[in-house]
């Protein structure tokens, strides 16, 4: 019952993630095309709720997404199971949130950077 929540789980990632990454692509070609520095894109994106819960939302997606996923390559490829798989998984989660937060603070909170 768990592998099968598991799998519904990543799919809903993956159907969230989707649109942001389309959304994140979008906003990097028309930042690039229109000539905007580094400092020009923070100023936009720093104290904006929008981007803080766009990217919020694709940072919490993709740490959902990429756990699961490596939960099953850890498992296939070294054989884990039961506390010590879902440790190592939970473990990879955790960071990836931990690692995006860290980035989701530094684009979008002012004087962050």
């Amino acid at each position: 019952m768990l592998d099968l929540r598991l799998y519904m789980l990543q799919r809903i990632s993956a159907l969230v993630m989707a649109p942001l990454t389309l959304g994140h692509i979008a906003v990097m070609i028309y930042a690039v095309q229109g000539g905007l520095s580094a400092e020009e894109i923070l100023g936009r994106t720093q104290g904006s709720a929008f981007w803080f819960l766009f990217y919020g939302s694709f940072v919490l997606a993709v740490s959902v997404h990429a756990a699961i996923g490596l939960r099953v390559i850890v498992h296939e490829t070294f054989g884990l199971r039961g506390v010590r798989l879902t440790s190592v998984t939970w473990g990879i989660g955790l960071l990836l949130l931990s690692l995006g937060a860290q980035a989701l603070v530094a684009v979008t909170w002012p004087g962050a950077v």
